[in-house]
C-alpha cells in the first residue's frame, strides 16, 4: 500500500513535469512546515506520509482523490 502512494505521487509529478524538490517547495509554501527533498523521499519510502499530506499534494497538483467501490461479479 505504501509503495502505491509513493509511485502514484511520482506519476503525478511526472505528468505535471515537476520534481520532488518542486513538491517540497510547494508543500512548504502551502503548509508553512519545513519539507526537503530528502525528508519527502524518505517518508514516502518508509510509508510515513500522512493521508492529509497526500490530499494536500493532490490538491497542489490539481487532482482530487476519490474512493470508488469495487464492482463484484
Amino acid at each position: 500500500m505504501n509503495m502505491m502512494v509513493r509511485e502514484q505521487i511520482k506519476v503525478l509529478l511526472a505528468k505535471e513535469k515537476l520534481k520532488m524538490k518542486d513538491l517540497a517547495i510547494l508543500l512548504q509554501e502551502s503548509t508553512g512546515k519545513i519539507y526537503s527533498l530528502d525528508s519527502i523521499s524518505h517518508r514516502l519510502q518508509r510509508g510515513t506520509f500522512t493521508y492529509n499530506e497526500v490530499v494536500t499534494v493532490a490538491e497542489l497538483l490539481g487532482y482530487n482523490i476519490s474512493f470508488v467501490k469495487k464492482q463484484t461479479k
